[in-house]
């Protein structure tokens, strides 16, 4: 009786947030599946079929390789730029509150916000990066026509430093400060420390940052959209930008759904797969 009455009360705390999930998660995933199998006019039933023509699909196969290495990049530099940040501002510095919250200010800012003011930025013409390489006598830059993903992913990697900071510090704090005496004792420099306790002790965060960027940049649209637009041509034309021009120029919604999904099942698929490396890492 006891028992029956505990399972009662947990699934009653439990019910808000089964209700949650099933309404606004496995409900919308069920009308894209469904979605996914009609054509174009939203009537005629064409199973698999789009499934099957996003293997064959040129352009999506392309966006998705383009997607992939924009996480790829992303992924490697956003976390070496936030790791170094946060191990040189967890040190006693001065003023290390201050460049903590200006470094996060980025991330806090609007996407929107942050898509102009950088196309405002590298404008070949009127652009302050440039100006301020011609004052130092270098030649100005076509940053957008040149190098649009590389700088794409320097923007991303800009605007969510503070955060990746955030999440760092977060575990550097909980390494024990007696690891790094010990250390220090049997002769360890700096760079001996950081690779033999403070790495292998930031798995967890490290696999935690990698999961989230991943999922981030995968699905990521607004800021090449609002930067690029996607161009010049296709060469920042991401796999959710593929989608949003089959949905809403195309108006095929049939297939943009199919498209959302082959993206839910590529995302989980990654996540599991990083999971399981993280698992054996920490074995």
């Amino acid at each position: 009786m006891i028992r029956r009455r505990q399972a009662l009360t947990a699934w009653l705390f439990l019910t808000p947030a089964v209700l949650f999930f099933a309404l606004l998660f496995f409900v919308p995933i069920g009308n894209q599946l469904l979605t996914g199998a009609y054509g174009s006019d939203g009537v005629s039933f064409v199973g698999l079929g789009n499934f099957t023509r996003a293997f064959a699909d040129p352009e999506v196969l392309h966006s998705f390789l383009i997607t992939l290495a924009y996480a790829a990049g992303t992924l490697v530099v956003g976390t070496a730029v936030g790791l170094g940040l946060a191990v040189i501002l967890n040190q006693s510095l001065r003023g290390r509150t201050l460049f903590r919250s200006v470094l996060l200010i980025p991330y806090l800012t609007s996407v929107s916000i942050i898509g102009l003011l950088w196309r405002n930025i590298l404008d070949p013409q009127v652009g302050i990066l440039n100006r301020l390489l011609e004052a130092v006598g270098l030649p100005g830059q076509t940053w957008l026509s040149t190098h649009p993903l590389a700088t794409i992913v320097g923007i991303t990697v800009w605007s969510g430093a503070g955060y990746t900071m955030v999440l760092f510090l977060a575990g550097l704090q909980g390494i024990p400060g007696l690891y790094y005496e010990a250390a220090r004792i049997d002769g360890a420099g700096p760079w001996r420390r950081f690779f033999a306790i403070t790495l292998p002790l930031l798995a967890p965060t490290t696999l935690f940052v990698s999961i989230i960027g991943l999922i981030s940049t995968l699905q990521q649209f607004a800021l090449p959209y609002i930067v690029t637009g996607g161009g010049p041509g296709n060469a920042t034309s991401l796999y959710a930008h593929r989608l949003f021009i089959v949905a809403f120029n195309d108006n095929d919604f049939g297939y943009a759904s199919a498209l959302s999904v082959l993206l839910l099942i590529v995302v989980l698929i990654l996540s599991l797969a990083q999971l399981r490396i993280g698992e054996r890492t920490d074995a």
